[in-house]
């Protein structure tokens, strides 16, 4: 195959420009749903602000004080920094998914309904709130060894 003239790179690359120029661009895609996106108007967290003793333990099968402990021992380990596109999701609201999945047992695709934070992120959240809690907690544990 011959190569190509001076002239015929120059009418590939006019083709290949005016192609461009003329091609309408494709729609933006979100990068979240707008329910998660607004995070802080659909999450739990507003209705566990209101709830009383006796109910705060259904929820989360833990009292206040306690609740508050585990998060100041955890809360090092498992914050996050935000970013300039998007808010970080806070030590308290991580620790709460946890538990409430714990409790609960749901999948995350179901929880996201009641945490707002996306499947995806639950399945990186609650291992590492989970290994915090271990850590933090180890002391307080006893974990039998089996030898084989």
């Amino acid at each position: 195959m011959a190569p190509l003239s001076n002239q015929q790179k120059l009418g590939i690359s006019l083709t290949a420009l005016s192609l461009s120029l003329t091609e309408e661009k494709k729609k933006r895609r979100m990068w979240a749903k707008k329910w998660l996106i607004e995070r802080r108007k659909f999450s739990h967290m507003t209705l566990l602000k209101e709830l009383d003793g006796d109910d705060f333990r259904t929820y989360l099968r833990m009292d206040y004080n306690c609740f508050d402990e585990l998060l100041n021992l955890v809360s090092p380990f498992i914050t996050k920094q935000n970013t300039h596109l998007r808010e970080a999701v806070s030590a308290e609201e991580r620790l709460v998914a946890t538990l409430r999945y714990l409790a609960s047992g749901r999948e995350y695709n179901d929880l996201k309904f009641s945490t707002a934070i996306s499947p995806q992120l639950l399945s990186k959240i609650i291992p590492e709130t989970c290994h915090a809690i271990f850590k933090v907690l180890r002391n307080f544990l006893k974990v039998r060894t089996i030898f084989l």
